[in-house]
């Protein structure tokens, strides 16, 4: 963990790539396993990857005065959904204990480079989403897609509907100089998660 200014700073980018082109042009409705939708662009599948809770760990340990000292705040959830927890890729529960905190979501050396403020879930564990999948987390929310190539530059940017997010993702990785992307909630223009190639 490093901080910039009070910012949680972790490596998001890394992953490995692999495109996988669709055999065939036929689609089974409801079908998205393996995400292989033929939708007239070459697929390769992706993976939404939650944050490590282990640099927030000790996070939770400081007083709300420290906390304060850092630009971070202690809160207690109190509705749902309306709390996301960037580990856990799920809405805390009402009552949850909750970190909100400046994050360095974009650490690269580039012009993009970028920090803002999410939610962390005390004792949150690290989702693991299925390649392909997409969480009640981002589909039930108004998503901003942003495509990074290698020398983190955004080389392209969308507005959706989360139910729409994967068509999305998989239209801009059919580019190749897209290395990774990144899902903000579009409403508040909060960081939500990384995606990969898988």
């Amino acid at each position: 963990m490093q901080k910039n200014d009070g910012a949680v700073s972790i490596d998001v980018t890394s992953g490995e790539f692999n495109v996988r082109k669709r055999r065939d042009s036929g689609l089974e409705s409801g079908d998205n396993e393996g995400v292989e939708f033929h939708i007239g662009w070459v697929m390769s599948s992706f993976q939404i990857v939650g944050l490590s809770f282990e640099p927030f760990a000790p996070l939770f340990d400081l007083s709300d005065s420290a906390l304060s000292k850092i630009n971070m705040r202690r809160v207690v959830a109190t509705e749902n959904p309306g709390y996301p927890c960037r580990v856990s890729l799920t809405d805390a529960k009402i009552g949850d204990e909750l970190l909100l905190l400046p994050f360095e979501h974009q650490p690269a050396s580039s012009p993009y480079k970028a920090s803002g403020p999410i939610f962390v879930r005390r004792a949150a564990v690290q989702a693991k989403i299925d390649p392909g999948g997409i969480p009640d987390y981002v589909g039930s929310r108004l998503m901003s897609v942003r495509a990074y190539d290698k020398a983190h530059l955004m080389t392209d940017a969308m507005v959706c509907a989360g139910s729409e997010t994967a068509t999305a993702i998989l239209k801009m990785f059919s580019t190749d100089d897209v290395a990774y992307i990144h899902l903000h909630n579009a409403n508040r223009g909060c960081f939500s998660c990384t995606v990969k190639r898988a």
